[in-house]
């Protein structure tokens, strides 16, 4: 009995404990809810989204606004649109033109005596004139008479012209690049050069042509040829020059590097990269050669645009003398016009001709 009383007070009454429970979760205020389970992060971070929770959709990114650039008219040394250019020149034109007419308009024809002391302005198909016909004729006269330049050979005076001026040119091109590159790639070849060059292009082109005229026994075609070609050579020397001092040096370093010759880089680095430069000078002389050889043309020829144009000078008709300049224009703009397309179509890679 003795054992059975220590067993009963050291252990744990069962029914006692049960009871205790029972009344202690009865007892008001208290709750038989589970405590909800703690969410557990997707990636062990608790600072990022679970799988209980709806997933953010990312907001997207704002738009990157990039800045247009100004307007043409807004930007220095930039061209604007072609057709814009070519309004812009023939707005010019349409100006120059206007001015013309107004400075020589005259109203219809009225017969009858001449004022005392009006001679000079005086127009018969009108009663004054700004400026008198025998110093400008209007641009319908000079329209008028474009019919009459057939009767004086317009056409083998034209072929006369562009003949010596070609011959000139060429053989200033021959020259003038030819000595022009060797001087640019080898500078001491410049430096014995330079007084030359700098005492013809200081001549002006009156004395230049009396010159010729004694050197070469008068006004034949070989004075006539070599008048364009000492006019013109020391300008095209100068831009051959220049063509190749502005190829950049890189080209020659790394031709240096590979091993080329003198020879070599001259040939197959400066000339190439110099030549579109050095046809762009030569556009731009024959420009000049066309205005040289009317001078040469107005001593003592009878085949020429300039001989054509002192005769219309000297006996008329006085309209001759507009229209043939006009002529001269455009057969200058018609020839540097096909140069520059050839050019363009040959040096694509160059975007600035």
């Amino acid at each position: 009995m003795a054992g059975g009383d220590d067993t009963s007070g050291k252990g744990v009454d069962k029914d006692a404990v049960a009871k205790a429970a029972a009344a202690s979760a009865s007892a008001p205020g208290a709750t038989n809810k589970a405590a909800p389970k703690k969410a557990v992060p997707m990636y062990g971070d608790g600072n990022r989204e679970t799988k209980s929770e709806k997933p953010e959709k990312p907001e997207k990114p704002a738009k990157l606004e990039i800045a247009q650039p100004p307007p043409w008219w807004k930007r220095l040394r930039h061209d604007p649109p072609f057709p814009i250019r070519i309004a812009l020149g023939a707005s010019l034109v349409a100006l120059i033109f206007l001015l013309w007419w107004f400075i020589t308009r005259s109203s219809e024809c009225t017969h009858g005596p001449i004022p005392a002391g009006m001679a000079a302005n005086y127009d018969p198909c009108g009663h004054t004139r700004m400026v008198s016909p025998t110093r400008l004729p209007s641009p319908g006269e000079v329209w008028r008479s474009l019919g009459t330049l057939g009767e004086r050979h317009i056409v083998d005076n034209i072929f006369a012209t562009l003949q010596r001026v070609f011959l000139g040119v060429g053989l200033a091109a021959l020259v003038g690049v030819g000595l022009g590159i060797l001087a640019g790639s080898i500078r001491s070849v410049a430096a014995a050069l330079g007084p030359v060059v700098i005492f013809l292009r200081s001549v002006p082109m009156t004395a230049m042509l009396f010159l010729t005229l004694l050197m070469f026994g008068g006004v034949g075609e070989t004075q006539k040829t070599l008048y364009i070609f000492l006019a013109v050579v020391p300008f095209v020397f100068s831009d051959a020059i220049k063509a190749v001092a502005i190829v950049p040096e890189r080209y020659v370093e790394t031709a240096q590097t590979l091993g080329a010759s003198r020879f070599q880089i001259i040939w197959k680095v400066l000339v190439p990269l110099a030549v579109p430069d050095i046809i762009t000078s030569l556009r731009f002389q024959f420009g000049l050669a066309l205005g040289y050889i009317t001078l040469a043309e107005a001593t003592g020829q009878e085949l020429g645009l300039g001989a054509m144009i002192e005769v219309s000078n000297r006996i008329g008709p006085r309209e001759h003398v507009i229209a043939l300049l006009f002529i001269i224009a455009f057969i200058a703009y018609g020839v540097d016009l096909l140069l520059r397309t050839i050019q363009r179509g040959a040096f694509r890679w160059r975007k600035d001709l």
